[in-house]
């Protein structure tokens, strides 16, 4: 197909809410009120010269699944409705969206400028598999936009940042980074998997291009992986669709009737997550246990107006940073005292579920970054992230308060 994604016949001017609901639907001849879901590799055609045209793209259909397929088509439509995007393209994890994404723009000798903080699996593409392509990657401390300015300053491929970033919430200006990217040649991809399409909408903002791990927050319950790229529809028809295809990291048709079900719930879920998570911020400020709590809503963030302006809410991650030794072994020592001592909050690496977790960011999700890089983005050996579910607050103060209170 050239197009695999389905056209919407819905009402114009239709909310993100309402969209979340309806958008991306074709009904069969069966007329079913869910979605349907359509397990199948690949599609017949009722005579040879159809699979010709349609291999020609003269006739506009499906093929095989690692193309298009229907429901994944509607997963992605409807995305498409909520993030307010020209196209949308789902791959099989958050990862092969952040890879994808970035690997359709660049060769050797391509320029990358980055913000420093980012998830440990991003910083291994862009320090050992594109350094190993020849691709230059330049770091910045992503909420200095004097810092943009001088990596700027010189022409760019492209520029990619977290906001928030993981785990230490740094907010990046969207409108004047994207600015300057653009006056570099460089196209602004933004991983917003943090704030979610619920809270902010970088296109909206200047970004060019959007990326998700659908993992967390759009799926929400802990059940399956996946990834979205949503962008132009010549970037995202083009270049992207040309890398994916062919390079295979497409989402299965299950994963995406999943997600394509958990987008009818994300906005309540995210919405009320971000209430508690305030909440529980706000607590762990008033911690004598506690040295430093990071949460853009909270007025002690460091770039509290930015995050005011750009989001709708704070978003459902808390980091802190415990008191005690700041040294490795020490930090590790009163991090994992705090972790064992928790009975309702879960540990694990994942994030945006509507069970709370928690995780040890310097033995897990940025262990690779070593001691030094984790200092100089602001992880401590003592720093915690949490990631706030649906629980009643005030049980979840309960059990944080258990976990300050263990001995170490």
């Amino acid at each position: 197909m050239t197009d695999p994604q389905p056209r919407s016949s819905l009402p114009e001017g239709l909310r993100p809410t309402t969209l979340a609901i309806r958008g991306g639907q074709e009904r069969t001849g069966f007329m079913e009120t869910a979605e349907p879901l359509f397990l199948t590799q690949g599609y017949v055609y009722p005579r040879a010269a159809d699979a010709e045209a349609t291999f020609l793209a003269q006739l506009d259909r499906f093929s095989y699944t690692r193309y298009a397929n229907p429901t994944t088509s509607a997963f992605e439509e409807r995305l498409r409705l909520i993030e307010g995007a020209e196209a949308c393209f789902a791959t099989a994890t958050g990862m092969a969206a952040v890879f994808a994404s970035m690997a359709c723009l660049v060769r050797q000798g391509s320029r990358i400028v980055a913000g420093r903080a980012m998830f440990g699996s991003t910083l291994l593409v862009l320090d050992e598999l594109f350094k190993g392509w020849g691709i230059e990657t330049v770091y910045v401390d992503a909420h200095d936009n004097d810092q943009w300015a001088a990596a700027l300053a010189t022409p760019a491929d492209v520029v990619f940042f977290e906001t928030p970033t993981n785990p230490m919430q740094d907010i990046v200006d969207i409108v004047t980074v994207s600015e300057l990217a653009h006056r570099a040649g460089a196209l602004v991809v933004v991983d917003n998997v943090f704030a979610t399409p619920v809270l902010q909408k970088p296109l909206a903002l200047g970004a060019d291009v959007v990326v998700y791990s659908t993992t967390k927050h759009i799926d929400g319950q802990g059940r399956v992986l996946g990834g979205a790229v949503l962008g132009p529809r010549e970037y995202v028809l083009g270049p992207l669709q040309t890398f994916l295809r062919n390079t295979g990291p497409t989402m299965s048709p299950f994963n995406a009737w999943v997600l394509l079900k958990s987008l009818e719930t994300m906005d309540l879920r995210v919405r009320r997550q971000s209430e508690n998570s305030l909440e529980i911020a706000r607590w762990l400020e008033a911690q004598p246990g506690v040295v430093d709590v990071r949460y853009p809503y909270l007025p002690s963030h460091p770039q509290h107006e930015l995050a005011v302006a750009q989001q709708e809410a704070g978003g459902t991650v808390v980091s802190f940073t415990l008191d005690g030794p700041t040294d490795p072994d020490g930090g590790k020592a009163r991090a994992f005292a705090f972790l064992d001592a928790l009975r309702l909050i879960d540990i694990s690496n994942n994030l945006g579920d509507v069970k709370s977790l928690v995780t040890h960011p310097a033995t897990t999700t940025h262990m690779k970054s070593g001691f030094e890089g984790r200092q100089r983005v602001g992880i401590g050996e003592s720093t915690i992230r949490l990631s706030v579910g649906l629980e009643d607050p005030a049980d979840l103060v309960d059990d944080l308060a258990r976990g300050l209170a263990a001995p170490f």
